[in-house]
């Protein structure tokens, strides 16, 4: 079993890796179109292009949903530290009505966005003529991500609890 486990973690690092890679990327990518947005809005140096708006619009989106999944893999999206200092059963116990919480928006994610995405199987953008699936999917694919991510936290948060079962 310790052999499954060290080979779940190091896919979700694994994963981790390739979302943090990719929000890098995704930011990097979403200042083309908005640079070419500005300078097209108060110069004449370029021709006013109309596909940056919707570009910057769909970038934007999944720069946000890449972010969440990396924040909630991190631990860092939405948990608050409102309690004072516990010991690390305490901590553990926090950390997994926190995690259920988060778990609760998880699957809220894949279920409606699921549905938000069915909506938009046979929509293609204005502009760009883009599928907006390849938009809409990014809700229930988070969903699905926070989902893998919780289930490792949920883990290791109630072997800490219940003192390290197999």
């Amino acid at each position: 079993m310790t052999g499954t486990r060290g080979a779940w973690r190091r896919l979700t690092a694994a994963c981790h890796r390739i979302l943090s890679f990719l929000l890098v990327v995704s930011v990097l990518i979403l200042v083309i179109p908005v640079t070419l947005q500005i300078f097209s809005r108060f110069t004449s140096l370029l021709p006013h292009y109309i596909w940056t708006e919707e570009m910057a619009r769909f970038l934007f989106v999944w720069m946000v949903m890449i972010g969440a999944m990396v924040g909630v893999r991190e631990s860092a999206h939405f948990d608050v530290d409102l309690w004072p200092r516990m010991g690390r059963r305490g901590t553990a116990a926090v950390n997994i009505v926190s995690r259920v919480a988060v778990l609760v928006f998880a699957l809220t994610f894949v279920v409606a966005g699921w549905e938000f995405t069915e909506f938009a199987f046979n929509r293609i953008s204005e502009l760009a003529e883009l599928p907006l699936w390849l938009i809409h999917v990014a809700w229930p694919l988070t969903g699905v991500v926070w989902l893998v991510f919780l289930g490792e936290q949920l883990w290791d948060d109630l072997r800490t609890l219940f003192g390290g079962f197999a």
